[in-house]
């Protein structure tokens, strides 16, 4: 089994997510750094970053996960909205970087009709613009940025391996590059993963594409929509169109057992107790590969 984990509010302050993840007995947890919804924020004051900072190292949770923010699109091919979102992202590294976070998830972008081909290399500039900002101001050395595999719903990009992979490889820090692999996205995308052998063999492209020692987090979300629709809908485990299956083969592989695996389902910490409980139920036992 993995490292379980959930998205835990930071309401009321960075702080409290830590209560939040401990309350629910969490191995890891991810947060926003800030607002999602909002393209700016205060600075984080010296003494809020280093409670926290001194929170998480007291608190047995590791590693620490951030998301960015759902506005941020680098992949837009206008120049003021695409010139914005690199300073967003830029903004989204430091934050985290400041707070000792080890993983940013972010989601690669959306090419808004300029074309597939078009979009990725928007993509891969806006990263290395952003982290080439990061690096002017400080770089601890310790944060990856990971590449969340999509659904490919709309102009998004991201939802087959051979595009993560491509960004990885083009950008000027794809040592410091990894993927998050969201079961709902990957499903929804195409790659069947419902069954042993579907399973398996998603891995096994995974491996030969982008390498599974780059696979540093599992989102673990059961999807509305079925296999192949292109439709990011989320629900709880094993109550989609996935069902508990693909979930018992990811928590009993012995290659993920040190992988955070966060939960995205909706509705907040009541089903977050529900989703962990039925998700610790599946593991049969030490850790083994499927």
């Amino acid at each position: 089994m993995g490292r379980f984990g959930a998205h835990m509010s930071i309401a009321g302050g960075l702080l409290l997510s830590i209560e939040r993840a401990i309350d629910l007995k969490l191995d890891t947890l991810q947060i926003f750094s800030k607002n999602q919804r909002q393209w700016k924020a205060p600075p984080l004051k010296d003494e809020e970053a280093d409670a926290f900072i001194s929170a998480m190292r007291g608190s047995g949770l590791y590693p620490l996960v951030c998301h960015d923010s759902y506005l941020i699109n680098l992949g837009n091919p206008r120049e003021e909205p695409f010139l914005r979102s690199v300073d967003a992202f830029t903004d989204e590294l430091v934050r985290a970087d400041r707070l000792e976070v080890d993983h940013l998830v972010m989601h690669p972008g959306s090419h808004l009709k300029s074309g597939e081909e078009a979009g990725l290399d928007r993509i891969v500039k806006g990263l290395d613009l952003s982290w080439s900002g990061f690096e002017e101001k400080g770089d601890s050395g310790k944060i990856m940025v990971l590449l969340e595999a999509t659904a490919g719903q709309g102009t998004n990009l991201g939802y087959t391996f051979e595009q993560l992979a491509r960004i990885k490889e083009s950008v000027s820090f794809g040592e410091r590059v990894g993927v998050c692999f969201d079961t709902c996205h990957v499903y929804a995308s195409g790659y069947d993963i419902k069954t042993p052998e579907g399973y398996e063999d998603t891995m096994n492209r995974f491996d030969d594409v982008i390498g599974l020692s780059n696979l540093k987090a599992f989102h673990l979300n059961d999807s509305i929509k079925g296999l192949g629709s292109r439709v990011d809908r989320h629900t709880h485990i094993g109550e989609g169109t996935l069902g508990p299956e693909p979930f018992e083969l990811i928590v009993n592989d012995g290659r993920f057992g040190e992988i955070p695996m966060i939960l995205e389902t909706p509705g907040g910490e009541i089903y977050d107790r529900k989703n962990l409980a039925l998700l610790r139920g599946l593991v049969r036992g030490p850790k083994q590969r499927c």
